[in-house]
Parts: C-alpha cells; sequence; structure tokens
C-alpha cells in the first residue's frame, strides 16, 4: 500500500509580482512601463511513490530543490502543478533550530517544542527524562538556552522529534548533529523508528548515510529528477561519479 505518492510536481516561485515588491512600487513599474515577472521553476516533474516502511534518501547539490520539494510532500506548501497524496500522520524536522526561545531554559524549551509539535504535558512530563538523557544535556537542563553551542541544540531538537509517532517522517540534514558518536546514536534510532513502521525521507549529503539506511533513493539537480529507484548503491555511485566529474547529466 502507498503511503505516499508524488505525481509530477512541479513548483515555481515568482518574482518582480507585487506582492514581493509591495503595491506602491507595483504602480510605479507599471505607470513607467518597467513592470517584469520572473518565473523559477524550484522543482519540474517529480515522479516518486513510497510504501509502509521505506527509508528514502534524496541526494542533489545545492540549489538541486531538495528542501523546496520536502516542503510541498509534508504541506507547508502546494505544488504549482501536480499532486502529493499522503496517508496517515507525517512530522517534519526542516529546520532543527526554530521554535526555541534563547532567554528560557533548556527544559523548559523542551516543553516549548514539545507543545509546537503538538505533545501534551502529560506527555511531556512522561518523556522528558528520556529526552534529556537522549541529547546528553542533563547537566544543562537548567541553563539558558542561548548558552549552548550549536550542536547541544540540534541534539535536544532532534531527541524531542524522534518521539514523534507518526506514519511519514521527513528529515533534513538531521542526522549530522553532534558528534560522531552522537551521529551514530540518531541513526541508531532512525533505524528503530523505521523498524516500527514509519516511511522516512532523509535529505542527507553524506552518501554513507544513504548507502546505509536507505532502501530506496532520489537524485535531484536543478528542481529535475535525474533518478530514483531501489538500486540505492548503484545511484549513489553514479551520484559520486558526477561530482567528481567524470559523469555528466
Amino acid at each position: 500500500m502507498s503511503i505516499l505518492k508524488v505525481q509530477n510536481v512541479s513548483i515555481k516561485y515568482i518574482t518582480g509580482d507585487f506582492k514581493s515588491i509591495g503595491l506602491k512600487e507595483y504602480v510605479v513599474r507599471r505607470l513607467k512601463n518597467n513592470y517584469k515577472v520572473n518565473e523559477f521553476w524550484a522543482n519540474k516533474n517529480i515522479t516518486f511513490e513510497l510504501e509502509r516502511g521505506d527509508m528514502l534518501g534524496i541526494i542533489g547539490t545545492n540549489g538541486a530543490g531538495k528542501s523546496t520539494l520536502l516542503k510541498a510532500i509534508s504541506g507547508i506548501m502546494v505544488p504549482s502543478e501536480g499532486r502529493v497524496k499522503r496517508v496517515g500522520k507525517i512530522a517534519a524536522l526542516l529546520e532543527l533550530a526554530s521554535g526555541f526561545d534563547g532567554d528560557l531554559t533548556v527544559k523548559e524549551n523542551a516543553y516549548l517544542r514539545g507543545a509546537l509539535l503538538g505533545y501534551t504535558r502529560k506527555f511531556m512530563d512522561e518523556t522528558y527524562d528520556q529526552i534529556i538523557e537522549f541529547a546528553e544535556l542533563k547537566e544543562f537542563e537548567d541553563r539558558p538556552f542561548k548558552q549552548l553551542s550549536s550542536g547541544m541544540k540540534s541534539r535536544l531538537a532532534f531527541s524531542i522529534a524522534s518521539l514523534v509517532k507518526s506514519d511519514i517522517l521527513i528529515l533534513d540534514e538531521v542526522l549530522s548533529v553532534g558528534d560522531g558518536a552522537f551521529r551514530k546514536k540518531s541513526e541508531a534510532k532512525m533505524k528503530e523508528i523505521i523498524t516500527g513502521g514509519a516511511t522516512t525521507i532523509l535529505v542527507s549529503h553524506s552518501l554513507h548515510q544513504v548507502r546505509s539506511m536507505c532502501n530506496k533513493i532520489l537524485w535531484l539537480h536543478k528542481g529535475k529528477q535525474i533518478n530514483f529507484g531501489s538500486d540505492v548503491q548503484k545511484i549513489c555511485d553514479d551520484y559520486q561519479a558526477f561530482l567528481d566529474g567524470k559523469l555528466k547529466i
């Protein structure tokens, strides 16, 4: 059974219209006959399908359209063309550092982030110790959040978000947080979630992570779909050859 179906999804950005330049500037430009609208396709005709328990790795250089596609899949954006069909609850970790208050303590921020993700106070009371221990922040829980390093902040966000009981989980470069030991722990946690039946999408610049964790892969380049399939090793090899200048697309 398909949990996620992306059909010919294209996403267009428009620059220069009155919504971006303001009504006054729009009128002035129209009067001067100097009004132009520019269109940019961040994604063009993306198509793939995932079943329960699949883990999809999305690869591509910066500007490939990965994050824009994730926003469409998660429902943050509506595709300009095509459609996204989802089944069940979806949770997206797109910006780990967002949603925190620097002046609140680590503990207060844990509850704040939990509330933003829809967790009840009772649920947070029951799982708080588990969150802090996993994030390795027990000795910092009463400190102002702004005193934490960026890696520590990301560890807390990941720890909270990994408790999400979702059918589809979207991860955008979140397994690269912390040191090597924590990365291994976060990968193990993701494997545990996948084993539990969640369909997962991982965007990562680490081909090692994609090779070791994913059973399907999507390669994007400048908004276009280069390849999609279950031969993860082959597509990763082709992508590495492209990065090395040995393969043209």
